[in-house]
């Protein structure tokens, strides 16, 4: 069954395990890493946004996964149907990196080789900036200058534990419908975000987990019936009985659903990533038809890490009851789903 959390306080005790598990709306738990009792190389941390529009988006990561930090900045295309990605690796981070124990405020910043990424988070505001050069060996430059605005909303977050495994875990916040401002300029080409029409979601996560695992998430913020409208889907990744991630967002507000499913298109036996997806929720209240535009796609494989990754961006159609019982009709909402299998 899953377990709403409304009582603050930290997230592990004294020994590394879980006080309590599920899901709330916002960042209940106090993250404190030196409670966790895991050694420093199985230790995940990371920052992940996603802005994007009808037309294009951006995707920037920083992270610190123990024995190796992973940046990456994506930029797609969706009337050309292109997508380009620099992804810098490094040894060791073990924690070095620093990053902020909360969401809600404090800076995440890489630096490498032609290459400085920055999260700054905090006074209602979360700036993004940074820079590639020679960006994804085309021999442009690549920046980024963009802020979201903290408006006030619920979250999805969720404590989800692993089956027999009682010093795992995952820690989890996603933020949709971030309104954005900015740009990002590529060589001579510059790309616009405006409020009305462009969106972030954050994906910030802490955690501990089996060395291989596969996880499907799905997502997409916008405008529905003159309000802002997003949801956040997944499964696939860790006990969630206790905690599913899957949330409807309408006007700043979470509507719950249970477990939702939806896995990749198959074709002659092979994944068929580009073919119409389907997604539906238990409960029915989410039934919905993605048509794709892009597949995203990257196998990093360094050794001891691998991540086969498929980030499939189109249009989703479909309605979504919310908890009062009214029905939402969904035409044309940019969003993405995805399937990633790690080795890490």
């Amino acid at each position: 069954m899953q377990n709403r959390l409304v009582t603050p306080g930290p997230l592990h005790d004294r020994k590394g395990h879980l006080i309590e598990s599920g899901f709330a709306t916002s960042l209940i738990k106090t993250y404190d890493r030196e409670r966790i009792k895991a050694p420093g190389y199985r230790i995940k941390e990371w920052d992940y946004y996603l802005i994007g529009t009808d037309r294009y988006a951006l995707a920037v990561t920083i992270s610190d996964n123990g024995y190796l930090g992973l940046d990456s900045v994506s930029l797609m295309d969706f009337d050309k149907k292109t997508a380009l990605t620099h992804t810098a690796l490094s040894a060791f981070p073990m924690g070095k990196r620093n990053l902020p124990p909360t969401s809600m405020e404090g800076t995440s910043r890489a630096r490498g080789k032609n290459y400085e990424l920055n999260f700054v988070v905090g006074q209602g505001k979360r700036a993004l900036y940074g820079h590639v050069y020679d960006y994804a060996k085309t021999g442009k430059h690549l920046l980024f200058d963009l802020e979201l605005a903290d408006v006030k909303q619920d979250s999805m977050v969720i404590v989800t534990p692993f089956h027999n495994k009682p010093r795992h875990f995952y820690y989890n916040q996603k933020i949709n419908c971030l309104p954005a401002n900015g740009s990002v300029i590529l060589g001579e080409e510059t790309l616009a975000f405006a409020p009305a029409t462009a969106f972030g979601v954050l994906d910030w996560g802490r955690g501990v987990w089996p060395y291989t695992d596969t996880w499907y998430w799905g997502s997409a913020s916008g405008i529905v019936d003159r309000k802002a409208f997003g949801f956040n889907i997944g499964h696939g990744f860790g006990d969630t009985s206790r905690a599913s991630e899957n949330m409807v967002f309408y006007g700043g507000t979470a509507h719950k659903l249970g477990q939702v499913d939806f896995k990749e298109p198959r074709s002659g036996g092979k994944a068929d990533y580009l073919a119409p997806w389907q997604v539906s929720d238990t409960q029915g209240r989410l039934k919905l038809t993605f048509e794709p535009l892009l597949d995203r796609a990257a196998n990093i494989n360094a050794l001891v890490l691998a991540s086969d990754q498929h980030q499939v961006f189109g249009r989703f159609h479909g309605t979504a009851v919310l908890d009062d019982g009214r029905m939402l009709n969904i035409r044309n909402l940019t969003g993405f789903l995805e399937k990633v299998a790690n080795r890490w």
